[in-house]
């Protein structure tokens, strides 16, 4: 007997540029709707509840809605970074759930790349309106660094060594080799990822993801749309969301909040880590994988090097296929949110169309999810939990 759900995902997609120069956000927000939209069969007049996060233009969602003239029942622009769309998926669920709405529209999209926003480096730009800006600024916190320092102390903590974590990119490579719209499609070496130069010691060039343009959308229906719509529906079996921060020093780099959301998406599933046939991670840096897997429950702490290690993760080879599209070390990352990519991904997997070279055989279960903030420091984690229609 086949699982239930509240909810199915009835479309997906993925923009395909990669630098967006004549386009404006709006319309990336619009072309991605309108792609998801012709995914799902369905139309903007069939959307009743939308979903954006707070890095969209003007006044957010509002703002979105009256672009593309979308009539509303419900609206949500929860923020927490590069987990905020695989927050949005569960918070869709939950609202048709509800009654709130029946066809939730999600989009996420971004310039970057176009806007030569390349800086890594914490800014004061929202002038001083967050709590925490007056004690970090003066330090000149970067990004880079502060994954570093996380990389570093799971190394001290547990003897991770940086040719383990080359093996992420490697894997990542692997896929994007079959990607024609990745950024980076050379196929790479634990050899290549080490002797590329070092950004934030121990973390090298390609640790580090790339940065692009583009975006992508979700439509989440209720089950008596998805039942109009054919067996490319996926069902969404579970979700979890969580935060971790500072806690005044009561704090442990090693660990991100993953720790709370796996858990509680996998119970409400009703599966477990071993039954997962794909899973779509968050790859900001190549810590922020080992370190999620580990707190995901697919190893222990402090063996996340040993798991990724020879190939793990590589479709066709490994005991955990991620990130198949190359994912944000190899493909995409657009407006430093990309966790929507991974759930298209994942969706992809489980109706059997990722490209053929590294879709897994008869994919049931599959896992996305999303790293917002920095792990070393203020950071959201979603994960959702998707099944095939049939499964």
């Amino acid at each position: 007997m086949g699982r239930s759900s509240k909810a199915y995902i009835a479309g997906a997609f993925e923009h395909p540029t990669r630098k967006a120069v004549d386009k404006t956000i709006a319309q990336l927000h619009a072309e991605v709707a309108f792609g998801a939209l012709q995914d799902a069969g369905l139309s903007k007049d069939d959307v009743d509840g939308y979903f954006c996060d707070g890095d969209v233009p003007g006044l957010g969602g509002l703002s979105m809605a009256e672009y593309m003239g979308l009539n509303l029942k419900y609206i949500d622009s929860t923020e927490t970074g590069g987990s905020s769309y695989v927050v949005h998926v569960g918070h869709a669920v939950d609202a048709i759930a509800a009654g709130k709405c029946n066809v939730a529209l999600i989009t996420l999209a971004g310039r970057p790349k176009a806007e030569g926003v390349v800086s890594l480096a914490a800014r004061d730009g929202d002038g001083g309106k967050l709590p925490e800006r007056g004690f970090e600024i003066p330090y000149a916190p970067v990004i880079t660094n502060m994954y570093g320092m996380a990389a570093m102390r799971h190394m001290y903590e547990y003897g991770t060594t940086s040719e383990q974590l080359a093996w992420i990119k490697v894997a990542a490579s692997h896929h994007a080799q079959h990607n024609e719209r990745a950024v980076l499609r050379d196929v790479v070496t634990v050899e290549d990822v080490v002797n590329s130069p070092v950004i934030s010691d121990p973390l090298h060039r390609l640790d580090c993801c790339v940065i692009s343009d583009g975006g992508g959308a979700l439509i989440v229906v209720s089950p008596e749309i998805a039942k109009t719509l054919g067996d490319r529906c996926v069902k969404v079996l579970g979700s979890g969301s969580a935060i971790g921060h500072l806690n005044s020093g009561k704090f442990d780099l090693t660990h991100t909040a993953a720790v709370v959301s796996g858990p509680i998406a996998f119970e409400e599933a009703g599966v477990t880590p071993a039954d997962i046939d794909y899973a779509s991670i968050y790859d900001s840096f190549t810590i922020t994988v080992l370190e999620t897997i580990e707190d995901l429950g697919f190893c222990a702490k402090g063996e996340g090097g040993k798991f990724v290690s020879d190939g793990n993760l590589i479709s066709g080879v490994g005991k955990l296929p991620f990130n198949t599209d190359g994912g944000g070390l190899c493909n995409n990352h657009p407006s430093n949110r990309g966790g929507i990519t991974k759930v298209v991904e994942a969706v992809r997997q489980l109706r059997g169309e990722a490209h053929p070279a590294v879709q897994i055989p008869d994919c049931t279960i599959a896992l996305a999810h999303g790293t917002g903030g920095q792990i070393s420091a203020r950071h959201g984690s979603a994960t959702v939990i998707l099944g095939r229609n049939d499964a």
